[in-house]
């Protein structure tokens, strides 16, 4: 599924690669400063070619990853996969983030239903108190 490419936009690789789910999304990413690209903040329209290091920053985890493919086409999973190789410092750090997420939502537990009127007027009167 690689393209006869050597250079892709960033936007367009990131959503081939499957890190973004539409490309609007990572466009905004690339807009607001989420990507760099060999250690430099980076613009949507940027190209990226092979051997180039991302480092992207989505919602909490952070991936650094070597550019292997290029590809402009979204594929399956596994194809997209084959784009990108991931750090082994990316990998760890990624592990343990995720650990740490886990024990720290680990003693919370969910309500066992939605707050109804009453209820969330007591949230409101406890909330408006600590004003």
């Amino acid at each position: 599924m690689e393209s006869q490419n050597t250079h892709v936009r960033i936007d367009k690789w990131l959503w081939a690669a499957r890190f973004f789910k539409t490309r609007s999304l990572a466009t905004k990413a690339a807009s607001g400063g989420k990507i760099f690209v060999n250690g430099q903040r980076t613009k949507p329209s940027k190209n990226v070619m092979i051997g180039d290091k991302l480092t992207i920053h989505k919602a909490q985890m952070e991936w650094i990853v070597v550019i292997c493919g290029i590809s402009d086409r979204r594929g399956s999973a596994t194809i997209a996969r084959a784009l990108y190789e991931e750090t082994q410092g990316s990998v760890r750090n990624r592990e343990k983030q995720k650990q740490e997420r886990s024990l720290f939502y680990a003693g919370q537990t969910m309500p066992a239903k939605k707050p109804g009127k009453r209820d969330r007027r007591k949230i409101k009167d406890f909330i408006r108190r600590g004003e």
